[in-house]
């Protein structure tokens, strides 16, 4: 078994990032996640948000990885992942834990998110990810599993890099709705002014 843990922070506040991880997905810096269904949702009777998702992704393992791996984890490129979450809006937590349903008789990656504002930093979000690895029945297990590790960290880089890609995007759509509630506005404003014009004109020709 092998236990991987990191922690990142996010220069954005909680809601913001809490956002960003619902919409992950796609993304251009994660191409092997090619699918997201949300199996169920529901709020429960304290106001928490809870979703189960499934996930579909590209196995993607190297071919002198797959020399090590039995003969029925090879049948396919596609791996399924369930996701877990839970969002309090009260206390500004977000838990998102996810498996694999694919080829866990031999491989089992459990992986725990929390999203929740930074302790000291005003208007930060603290990540911590905690992911635990277990090779069963392959040869060289344990180096396998160190060689998960390793792809976990680099995929975790990549999986910041793609939420404040989104982050960006979330911030472009709140621009451009301020902007067209303001132009809604003014072309509101100026029709009342012609309104209120014509109306005083009217009036002054009786």
């Amino acid at each position: 078994m092998k236990i991987w843990t990191s922690e990142h922070t996010f220069r954005h506040p909680w809601d913001r990032v809490a956002q960003a991880a619902w919409r992950k997905y796609p993304n251009p810096m994660n191409p092997s996640v090619t699918g997201v269904d949300v199996l169920d949702r529901r709020v429960d009777t304290e106001g928490r948000l809870h979703s189960h998702r499934l996930l579909s992704t590209e196995w993607g393992l190297a071919s002198w990885v797959k020399k090590f791996l039995p003969l029925a984890m090879l049948g396919g490129d596609t791996c399924y992942v369930s996701e877990h979450s839970v969002v309090d809006p009260e206390k500004k937590t977000m838990v998102m834990q996810s498996c694999n349903l694919t080829f866990s008789n031999y491989v089992s990656v459990d992986e725990r998110l929390t999203y929740q504002p930074h302790p000291t930093e005003k208007d930060s979000t603290l990540l911590t990810q905690e992911a635990i690895i277990t090779v069963k029945g392959v040869s060289l297990g344990s180096y396998l599993e160190s060689l998960m590790a390793s792809s976990i960290s680099g995929n975790a880089n990549k999986g910041r890099q793609a939420m404040e890609w989104v982050i960006g995007k979330i911030n472009t759509e709140m621009t451009e709705l301020a902007d067209a509630a303001k132009s809604s506005m003014k072309d509101i404003t100026d029709n009342l002014e012609k309104i209120t014009s014509a109306s005083n004109n009217n009036t002054d020709s009786i």
